[in-house]
Order: structure tokens, then sequence, then C-alpha cells
């Protein structure tokens, strides 16, 4: 088995806290703090703080703020 090192990728985060901060998170009609995101991998949840990704492919996937923290910083 080999080992790999993920290769530097730039993407493009919105931190999402509420309806309207990024137009790919639909609207859960019976809660106004929840929304879900289509992505390639089926609906997932999206809470207030957690951040939409845009990936490569235009994309958009919700992440946790503490696994965003770990994985990503700001580019200059």
């Amino acid at each position: 088995m080999g080992r790999y090192v993920k290769k530097q990728l730039v993407v493009e985060a919105v931190q999402w806290f509420k309806h309207g901060d990024h137009a790919a998170v639909i609207a859960d009609n019976s809660d106004d703090s929840i929304g879900y995101i289509d992505t390639l991998e089926g609906r997932m949840r999206v809470e207030p703080g957690d951040w939409i990704i845009t990936g490569v492919v235009g994309e958009h996937y919700p992440c946790k703020p503490g696994i965003f923290d770990q994985l990503y910083e700001a580019a200059d």
C-alpha cells in the first residue's frame, strides 16, 4: 500500500448563519435555523456556523467549523 499527500487546493467558502447567506442552502420549512445542500453524495444538513465550500467542479458542501479550522487557513 502506498502513501499519498493531498494536493494543495484553494477553495471558496462562506460561513452560513441564516437563510440568504448562501444560495445553495435549501430552507427547512419546519426549522428556520436549519438548511440543506444537495451535494454529489446526497442531501446534507447545514446548521448555523457551518462553512459552505465550493468544490473544484462548482459543487457545494457543508463543513463543520472545527473540521474547517483543522483543514483550511486563509489564503493570501
